[in-house]
C-alpha cells in the first residue's frame, strides 16, 4: 500500500459506433462511443486504470480536464489517499480555483470521476481483489469515511448512513454467495435503439428472448406515431409477461411528456426514463404525480450531476427508480453517498451502463448495493449494453440475463493495449482510416 503514484496520463479513445446507428436515441442520433482513458503509474509498477464516458466530440475537453487535475494525484501515495478518501475527494472537487468550473458537475466532475475510478482501480489492484469484494469487505465506518457528507446532511446523515450498513451486515454473506452463483439481474437496451429498423429489432428481440432475456428498454421520443407503433411491434414480441421500459433522452417539456407518455400507456412500460431535462427535478415531480396512476414510475440519473441533485429528486418524489451513472458522479465515493440515500428513501436503484465501459464499472456498484445496502432485488436491474465489451482486459460476463460477478482485481476498466493504439482519436489507425475514405 505504500506505493507513491509517479504519473498520471489520459488518452482520447473513440469508437466509430454512429456507423451502425448503435447507441442512437431522441437526442443523440450519431454517437460515437469514447472515454477519456487514465492511466496511473506508481513507482511500484503497479498500475490503476479509469476512465469516462463521453459520446465523441469534446472527448478531448474532458482530456484537459483530466489533465488539470493531474498535479493533485502525482506524487501522493496510495495509502496516504485510502486513510482519508473523503479528504482526497474533497481535494479533487474543491480546488479554490478548479472549482468554478463546476463545482461538482459538468467536464470537471467527469474528469474527476476518470481520475478517481482510477484510484479505485489502484486501491483493489493493490488488495487483491475486485472493486465489488474490495467494497463488501470494509467495514461500515471504513466505507462511510470514503463518502462526503457535505451538502447532504439534510437528508442522511452520516449516523444514519452507518445504522444503515451495520443493520445490512446481517446475512451479509448469504447474499454474497446468492450473488457468486446466482448473478445480478439485468435488461438490455441493444435491442431497440432508435435509429434500427425493424427487422433489425425483431431479430434482435428474437435472439434476447432464445438468450433468456426478460427486461426490455426501447428509445422513445422522436414521432409518436412511430413510437406506438415500435412499442406494439416489441411488446407483441416479449409478450404481456415480459418486462418494457421506454427512454425518451430528455425530449421533452413537462407537459408534453405526461401527454406523450400517457398515449403509450397501454404497452404498460414500468418506467419512462429521462422525459424531460436532467436538471429539472420538479419538472420530474409532476410527471411522477401525473403517471402515477397509469402504473408508470419515472427513472432518471445518468445525467444527473452530483449527490446534491440526486437528495432533492429523491426529496421531491421525482423519481421512482434511481440511474446512478460511474462517469457522472464522482466515482465510487460519491455513488455510495447516493446508493444510502436511495435506501433511506426506499427508492431502487437501476443503474445506467450503456456506453463503453460503464457496465464493467456499474456492476461492482450494484452488488455492493445488494450485499451491503438494499438486501433486494425488488424492482432492481442493472441496466446491459451488448458493445464494446471486447476491448476490455476483464469484460463482465452475463449468464441467463443476470450480471456474473467479476473476479479479476480491480474495477474491471483497463482496455486492451491494442484497442486503445487503434481508436486513439484521432491518430489510430481506424480513426486514419475513416479520414482517408
Amino acid at each position: 500500500m505504500l506505493h507513491t503514484i509517479i504519473s498520471l496520463t489520459v488518452r482520447d479513445v473513440r469508437f466509430p459506433t454512429s456507423l451502425e446507428q448503435h447507441g442512437t436515441d431522441a437526442m443523440h442520433t450519431d454517437p460515437d462511443y469514447s472515454a477519456a482513458y487514465v492511466v496511473i503509474d506508481t513507482d511500484c509498477g503497479l498500475k490503476g486504470f479509469g476512465l469516462t464516458f463521453t459520446l465523441g466530440k469534446g472527448t478531448e475537453i474532458v482530456v484537459c480536464a483530466v489533465g488539470a487535475l493531474a498535479g493533485l494525484v502525482v506524487g501522493k501515495s496510495l495509502q496516504g489517499i485510502v486513510n482519508d478518501f473523503r479528504g482526497f475527494y474533497r481535494l479533487l472537487t474543491s480546488d479554490s480555483q478548479m472549482r468554478w468550473l463546476g463545482p461538482e458537475k459538468g467536464v470537471i466532475h467527469l474528469a474527476t470521476a476518470a481520475v478517481l475510478n482510477a484510484v479505485w482501480d489502484l486501491w483493489a489492484r493493490a488488495e487483491g481483489k475486485p472493486l465489488w469484494k474490495l467494497l463488501v469487505d470494509m467495514n461500515p465506518k471504513q466505507v462511510i469515511s470514503c463518502i462526503d457528507f457535505r451538502y447532504i446532511t439534510d437528508a442522511l446523515t452520516e449516523e444514519e448512513a452507518l445504522d444503515i450498513l451495520v443493520k445490512a451486515q446481517e446475512d451479509k454473506q448469504h447474499r454474497e454467495e446468492e450473488m457468486l452463483k446466482e448473478g445480478y439481474p439485468a435488461y438490455t437496451t441493444s435491442c431497440a435503439w432508435l435509429n434500427y429498423p425493424d427487422q433489425q429489432l425483431q431479430q434482435l428481440c428474437t435472439d434476447a428472448l432464445k438468450s433468456g432475456w426478460t427486461k426490455f428498454k426501447v428509445k422513445v421520443g422522436a414521432d409518436l406515431q412511430d413510437d406506438i407503433r415500435r412499442c406494439r411491434l416489441i411488446r407483441k414480441m416479449i409478450g404481456p409477461e415480459n418486462t418494457l421500459m421506454i427512454d425518451a433522452n430528455q425530449r421533452w417539456d413537462v407537459a408534453e411528456a405526461i401527454s406523450w407518455v400517457s398515449s403509450l400507456a397501454e404497452f404498460k412500460p414500468l418506467w419512462i426514463e429521462e422525459p424531460t431535462s436532467p436538471d429539472d427535478i420538479l419538472g420530474h415531480a409532476a410527471i411522477s404525480k401525473a403517471l402515477a396512476p397509469l402504473g408508470i414510475g419515472v427513472a432518471t440519473g445518468e445525467q444527473c450531476h452530483n449527490r446534491v441533485m440526486f437528495k432533492q429528486f429523491l426529496q421531491a418524489s421525482a423519481l421512482q427508480f434511481v440511474q446512478i451513472d460511474c462517469c457522472r458522479l464522482g466515482s465510487v465515493n460519491e455513488n455510495l453517498a447516493v446508493l444510502l440515500m436511495a435506501h433511506k428513501f426506499q427508492v431502487p436503484v437501476c443503474p445506467h451502463a450503456g456506453g463503453v465501459g460503464l457496465c464493467e464499472l456499474v456492476q461492482h456498484l450494484i452488488l455492493f448495493d445488494y450485499i451491503c445496502v438494499s438486501a433486494s432485488l425488488s424492482n432492481r436491474m442493472c441496466e446491459y449494453v451488448d458493445h464494446l465489451h471486447e476491448h476490455f482486459t476483464s469484460p463482465v460476463v452475463i449468464h441467463d440475463a443476470r450480471y456474473m460477478p467479476p473476479k479479476d482485481a480491480g474495477y474491471s476498466c483497463e482496455m486492451l493495449e491494442s484497442s486503445v493504439q487503434r481508436h486513439h482519436y484521432p491518430e489510430g489507425d481506424v480513426w486514419k482510416q475513416l479520414k482517408n475514405k
